[in-house]
């Protein structure tokens, strides 16, 4: 059995307290500045976007747009939304936060054109938009970058996407950054999970019912994500004094999916030992994934923003929060 996107280390959750230093802190105490926004969300049915209109939606006015309100590829309906909503009375800061995506990655090999559309063409036309008028801030992916590095990739390091999902996602990077120079931010993030939509934890906790023993590959390493977490991270960043620019914000740390996937069903209460590991080269699928997804965050840091937290304490922070969802009981 493969998973692609995950990973996690055999060491105790950290404590509530400790968790409280990073992201979680700042994002409630920062929930109240969060009225001084206007927000429009896009791909507000995945789960990152959900995770932020949950989120944003318990004080601040947002605006939330699914794939099925706005065709992000086509640029009259773009600037016919965004100038409508921009014209709207308000005294509010407007801030566009981009999470719609074609991340069907292995599709993307034979569909390079639909996920150009999204990925490529979706991001342009919002900076067109939004370029001197909105901020807008587009989540992206450590798929830009070639996967094979040692070290954390940092945000003016080479690209070199080796799959058309990557592709795709980086002609959106350059697009944002080109077409708004000084109000568009491009946040690259990685292995992303949470209570909403379908994602690689709620795939373990379903296979641990179904299955004695699972395989994992342990020569992949990445940065688990919480949703919650990152959105935090957004919403942050989008309240900051930061330059427009790329960011990277992951869950800190690094691990392997078969760590990750052992890290689950210990949250679980299940035996880790049911995982078991093996090689990408067990699982050969379309698209290659990354050996290595880790981003650095120095950025982030230097930006003044808050570090996210290590990804095996907000591991077990989702399951303390959003439990349920993740077990696919809710």
């Amino acid at each position: 059995m493969n998973t692609t996107p995950a990973s996690a280390t055999e060491s105790a959750p950290e404590t509530e307290s400790a968790s409280e230093t990073s992201a979680d802190r700042s994002q409630s105490a920062g929930a109240g500045d969060a009225t001084a926004y206007r927000w429009l969300v896009t791909g507000a049915g995945g789960q990152l976007g959900t995770e932020l209109v949950t989120l944003l939606g318990k004080s601040a006015q947002v605006r939330a747009l699914a794939r099925a309100d706005l065709d992000l590829a086509d640029a009259e309906a773009v600037r016919t939304t965004i100038d409508a909503w921009l014209a709207e009375p308000s005294d509010l800061t407007p801030v566009v936060i981009n999470t719609a995506a074609y991340t069907a990655v292995d599709a993307a090999e034979s569909d390079e054109g639909t996920a150009l559309a999204v990925n490529g063409d979706g991001p342009r036309n919002l900076a067109a938009a939004t370029a001197g008028r909105a901020r807008l801030i587009h989540v992206s992916t450590d798929y830009v970058f070639a996967g094979d590095a040692t070290v954390p990739y940092g945000v003016d390091d080479p690209t070199e996407p080796r799959t058309a999902y990557g592709r795709t996602k980086l002609v959106g990077d350059l697009a944002v950054r080109e077409v708004a120079p000084d109000t568009g931010y491009v946040v690259r993030t990685a292995w992303v999970y949470g209570a909403y939509g379908p994602n690689f934890v709620k795939t373990m906790t379903k296979l641990s019912r179904d299955r004695e023993t699972l395989q994992v590959v342990n020569d992949q390493l990445g940065s688990p994500t919480w949703t919650y977490d990152l959105a935090s991270g957004l919403i942050e960043l989008a309240m900051s004094d930061a330059l427009a620019g790329n960011y990277h914000c992951t869950g800190s740390g690094q691990t392997s999916w078969f760590e990750f996937t052992r890290a689950i069903f210990t949250e679980l209460g299940l035996d880790p030992q049911r995982v078991e590991p093996t090689t990408s080269d067990a699982f050969v699928r379309p698209a290659p994934r990354p050996a290595f997804s880790v981003l650095s965050e120095t950025e982030w840091a230097g930006a003044g923003l808050t570090p996210m937290r290590d990804w095996r304490g907000a591991l077990h922070a989702a399951f303390e929060r959003d439990g349920a969802a993740l077990r696919n009981e809710s």
